[in-house]
């Protein structure tokens, strides 16, 4: 038996996915799981053999979930998501995650994706690697996601500065770049859509 942990803040989607893969002879549903938090405790504790995690849950994504897993538990994790955005795709497969695909599957494709996984093997969706190929590359610089990282959470110039060990000019100088490059606003706009395309 394949053991499956489910991860998904949408309760409907979850017990409905739940209940379809036990209908599968060679899965066992040992966990269903609301939010990253809880589906890091139950994996610690049930070590399954495949973690189904959705991207977009509260607090923890499915990404972060996954990275985590891989350091403190032997278990293959398969994230779906609604979006299928390419650099949610990259940032997916730099954090160990060994399958991606979209919540449009039916339930017979998503185990099919699990036994792959179970047995060793990756897998991505096609339609969502062929858009992440034709992605543009990351224009920024790495001390300009420095930045951005430094300050996603809305932290001053000055407050980015000492946490980077740069003179605030400098902060301002690279926020000024990464808004040209970008072709936003403000810096918050910045860090939406470096997240959006995996950069961050």
């Amino acid at each position: 038996m394949i053991r499956v942990l489910i991860a998904d803040d949408e309760a409907m989607i979850r017990s409905a996915l739940a209940a379809l893969l036990r209908l599968e002879p060679d899965l066992e549903v040992v966990a269903e799981c609301a939010d990253g938090a809880e589906a890091l405790r139950e994996a610690a504790r049930l070590k399954p053999d495949v973690c189904l995690l959705d991207v977009e849950m509260p607090g923890l994504d499915g990404v972060e979930v996954a990275e985590r897993l891989r350091r403190t538990v032997a278990t293959r994790c398969v994230v779906v998501t609604r979006h299928a955005r390419p650099g949610v795709l990259r940032r997916a497969l730099a954090s160990g995650v060994a399958g991606f695909l979209p919540k449009s599957r039916t339930a017979d494709e998503v185990a099919a994706v699990i036994r792959r996984v179970a047995g060793g093997a990756r897998y991505v969706d096609p339609e969502i690697a062929a858009d992440a190929l034709s992605d543009a590359r990351c224009p920024l610089t790495d001390r300009e996601l420095d930045v951005l990282r430094a300050g996603r959470r809305g932290e001053t110039t000055g407050q980015i500065a000492r946490a980077l060990s740069l003179a605030p000019g400098t902060v301002r100088n690279h926020v000024s770049a990464v808004l040209a490059k970008l072709s936003v606003q403000t810096r918050q706009q910045a860090v939406l859509l470096a997240e959006e395309r995996g950069w961050l």
